[in-house]
């Protein structure tokens, strides 16, 4: 599910802090003019076809430098000691790659970057460069453009003629507030093309191409660039430089942050130390080699396998979003343009709907409520500065703004309909009362992952993160207990305990500071991946080493049909899910955590087959296991069968899929006979149920309608609002998940704190009962303070119930908040009911209400009956009720109703869970 050296990235560019300290201490190259090589220059695959006009342009500039090959960068010590970087052109650095360059620039290096830097890296790594950089390529400019000074620019920049002329090259976007506009192209919106900050400077066109730029424009910015931060001797080299130096006489050679510098393990790469028992598996003495897949008759590939492939959930964050760029005149369409108008009319509903609950917490502003409508009607939109505005004056204004999008789209004015659009956006997220309490009873959840885990280092610093997490108003914890093969806490059945755990027992000391807090903790488990390339970066073995577990049991591989036990582009080797004794193993495990530990839930990652795609030649699950049992029941070993064959197909894909249905029904039915209390959830990707099944044979509909589990967790992984709901809506819609609560995933990793937030009021107006947070790796102060204002710990909070534990109480709980928000708006004159409607409405109300609170306090079926007859009741005359205020205020009404559906939904959960068991 999550690629952890990503989430290190995260924490490295979620606090931007650092790009301030390196300012404020005033850390400067100091010993520029006595180093021989004072500039090292990346080469890569990418650049070296512009190689001789990049070191054509390094000639005429006179400075001394040195070549660093991209693909030995590993750690910082493989930057050297130089001054300053030149990154020309490179368009995918790894997030190792990126993870040392900001360690470098942290200790004082600076950057000179150009063309669109790690456009085709992951999405933690591009943002990561950004923060670095100050902004990003956005789009190329179809035709050569000439560059000017901006307006607002330096004489340092301005008054040398030498670095203006025709240029083909980008549109650059600013993504800090230090980031400073060196240079932009002459058109009518003064795009932005060189963006510096005091550490970086990025061009806006690929260096070293003749046709992208002339050599003495190249030679003029690369020398005004190093002129900022260098005084170098001014002689010519000829001929390129020898490789550079490595450093590693200065800085730790290991791939670790300082953090993990105390527990840093041997420098030398061996296999990592293996535990041996009775009860566990024999482990070789030497590395076995994965085995490889043969036939008499290999399917030929009809397509080469991509190299450069993304992770899955990348794919999924990054494949479509709402990107509006601010100067940006390319034409609209109109289902564009009816996605924008719609979600700025979204987003006017969640800042009303987020008041309105803040008011009903006893925080919110009465009187601004009141005067809301009025002031909104009064008020005439007549441009966009909004500094003095008030709540209402911003709502009036963006449902102006709303109302214009598609008549400035009409007109051709895409700019304009741009830059008002993101206008409103920023001034509504403003608006969210993000210092009032909003929340009412969800689960509130957070991967704690291994990496924060191993941060902590003992009981003390988990104490800290819980305590923070607990402030936070965080209610669940999915607690990093196998990953990678490794276990977290020592363990009876698994070859070993993560090395990078040292004399102590996190899982043991994390089930005793969540209960104490009032918290719940389900151990996250990886199922059916076994290792992880990263993490042997990490612990430094191997990068081929495949855990543990495989490292002792070979013959419980799966593969792909290249034999591989990791699929190309992908960094995990994965069980064979057929193979009896991977089950057995796997369940035994799990028997253990759950027996061992007093832990709350079992929460299962990884349960599917690698990410494939049949039609490209990436097809996976040949393990031994697999093809033996499947030839048996056919006839046809699956390796000679290709997706062309569709009846054969079908059934290999059924099969596979029939090994991951039938391990989460054991894992159920072991989890409840041993603990019948126990919650069992699953993460899972949100693809729709077809391609999901061909592409990683995870089919979770049927485990819900099962009621194997308990908790569906869709990884609803977006960069902006409007995709997730596109992500997230369907399952939330769904009726195929029977009495199963789904909570839908926010990734943290790429979100600002604004943007996370409109993400959880957008769930908090949607029929779901919490959401989940990945990952506590990427808190920051700012999301701890608006996490701590808005839905943290108050007083009596132990009252407050956890809904997946107490679903009768929370239903309880919740529609006492509804009917607090219909008595405020009732009193403001906002229902637009007659007076007999209104008593009709309060009294049928206060019955259901009533009802809801017998069944709280004595679950039983009966009292289950009567309240699920009466919420039946009562929904079905709501409509009728509120047709009149549905047409003044259609989302309020809709937030409502979904409110009704979520209590719905939490009634028949407790059905399955409370009554039956």
């Amino acid at each position: 599910m999550h690629n952890h050296i990503k989430i290190k990235i995260a924490s490295l560019f979620i606090v931007n802090i650092n790009f301030l300290v390196v300012n404020l201490l005033g850390i400067l190259p100091t010993k520029a003019a006595t180093e021989v090589n004072v500039l090292g220059v990346i080469k890569s695959q990418e650049n070296s076809n512009q190689w001789k006009g990049i070191t054509n342009r390094l000639q005429a500039v006179g400075a001394k430098y040195c070549v660093i090959p991209l693909d030995s960068v590993k750690n910082v010590a493989d930057l050297g000691k130089q001054q300053v970087l030149l990154l020309p052109n490179v368009e995918v650095l790894t997030p190792v790659q990126a993870i040392a360059l900001e360690e470098w620039m942290s200790r004082g290096g600076r950057l000179i970057a150009s063309g669109p830097v790690g456009s085709l890296s992951t999405p933690g790594v591009r943002q990561l460069l950004r923060t670095l950089l100050g902004g990003y390529w956005a789009f190329s400019l179809s035709q050569a453009q000439e560059l000017q000074p901006a307006k607002t620019n330096s004489p340092e920049w301005a008054n040398r003629k030498e670095l203006f002329g025709k240029v083909v090259g980008a549109v650059m976007i600013s993504d800090h507030p230090r980031t400073e506009v060196a240079a932009v192209w002459n058109s009518q919106y003064q795009q932005s093309a060189v963006l510096t900050t005091e550490r970086s400077t990025l061009l806006g066109w690929r260096l070293g191409t003749d046709t992208a730029a002339t050599a003495d424009l190249d030679t003029a910015w690369l020398k005004a660039a190093l002129s900022r931060y260098l005084k170098w001797p001014n002689t010519k080299i000829v001929g390129e430089a020898a490789n550079c130096p490595s450093a590693s006489e200065n800085v730790p050679t290991t791939t670790q942050s300082p953090a993990l510098s105390k527990i840093n393990p041997p420098q030398t790469r061996t296999q990592p130390r293996r535990v041996i028992s009775q009860k566990k598996p024999n482990l070789p003495k030497t590395r076995t080699q994965p085995r490889q897949v043969t036939s008499r008759n290999p399917k030929p590939q009809t397509k080469p396998v991509p190299q450069n492939f993304q992770e899955a959930i990348d794919q999924l964050e990054t494949a479509v979003r709402l990107d509006v760029l601010p100067n940006s005149n390319q034409p609209i369409d109109s289902k564009d343009a009816v996605a924008l108008q719609k979600e700025l009319e979204n987003l006017i509903g969640r800042v009303e709907s987020a008041h309105l609950a803040a008011s009903v917490h006893g925080y919110g502003n009465v009187n601004k409520l009141q005067t809301l409508k009025l002031e909104s009607e009064k008020l005439v939109s007549t441009g966009l500065e909004t500094t003095d505005l008030s709540l209402e004056e911003n709502l009036a204004q963006a449902r102006e703004v709303a109302k214009n999008i598609p008549v400035l789209i009409a007109q051709k004015k895409y700019a304009l309909a741009r830059q008002q659009w993101l206008k409103i956006r920023t001034n509504l997220w403003q608006q969210f009362p993000i210092n009032q309490r909003i929340a009412q009873p969800e689960i509130r959840a957070v991967w704690l992952d291994r990496g924060t885990i191993v941060k902590a280092e003992n009981e003390a610093g988990l104490v800290q993160i819980f305590d923070r997490l607990s402030q936070a108003g965080i209610n669940t914890i999915f607690f990093e207990t196998v990953n990678a093969g490794y276990t977290i806490y020592p363990s009876q059945v698994a070859p070993q305990q993560n090395p990078l755990i040292k004399d102590w027992d996190p899982l043991a000391v994390a089930v005793k500071l969540a209960h104490a807090r009032g918290m719940e903790l389900h151990a996250w488990v990886w199922t059916f991946a076994a290792g992880n390339r990263p993490h042997n970066e990490i612990i430094n073995v191997s990068p081929d080493y495949p855990g543990p577990v495989l490292a002792a049991n070979p013959n419980w591989a799966n593969y792909d049909q290249r034999g591989q036990m990791i699929p190309s582009g992908q960094t995990k080797p994965f069980l064979d899910p057929a193979n009896p004794e991977v089950r057995q193993y796997l369940l035994k495990l799990y028997e253990e955590i759950v027996t061992r530990y007093q832990v709350d839930g079992l929460h299962l990652d990884y349960i599917r087959y690698p990410f494939q795609d049949p039609f490209v030649g990436r097809i996976y699950g040949y393990g031994k296991a697999a093809r033996e049992q499947f030839q048996q029941q056919t006839g046809v070993d699956p390796v000679n069968i290709a997706p062309t064959q569709r009846d054969l197909w079908q059934k290999w894909t059924a099969f596979r899929t029939e090994q991951v249905d039938s391990f989460v029904a054991e894992v159920s039915q072991m989890s409840r006979q041993k603990r019948a209390n126990l919650i069992l959830s699953v993460a899972v990707f949100p693809l729709p149920e077809y391609e999901r099944v061909q592409k990683i044979q995870q089919r979770w509909e049927v485990w819900a309608r099962r009621g194997d589990i308990d908790l569906v967790v869709p990884m609803t992984y977006a960069l902006d609002t409007p995709r997730f709901q596109r992500l997230a809506q369907p399952w939330i819609n769904s009726t195929k998940l029977g009495s199963t609560l789904l909570v839908p995933g926010i990734r943290l990793l790429s979100l600002p704190t604004v943007g996370a937030f409109d993400q959880l009021q957008m769930l908090r107006d949607l029929p779901v009962s919490g959401y989940a947070l990945f990952a506590a790796d990427n808190f920051n102060n700012e999301l701890d303070e608006v996490f701590s204002n808005t839905q943290g710990k108050v007083q009596n909070s132990k009252n407050e119930p956890i809904p997946q534990r107490q679903p009768f109480r929370t239903a309880a709980f919740r529609y006492m908040a509804l009917e607090k928000e219909w008595q405020l708006v009732r009193e403001n004159g906002q229902l637009q009911m007659s007076a007999n409607t209104i008593s009709t409405f309060k009294n049928q109300s206060q019955e259901l209400q009533s009802i809801l609170n017998q069944l709280a306090v004595s679950p039983s079926p009966r009292n289950l009956i009567s309240a699920r007859a009466s919420l039946n009741r009562f929904q079905s005359k709501f409509r009728i009720w509120m047709i009149v205020t549905a047409k003044e205020n259609p989302y309020q009404v809709k937030v409502w109703e979904n409110r009704l559906l979520t209590i719905e939904r939490l009634l028949r959960y407790g059905e399955r869970r409370v009554i039956n068991q």
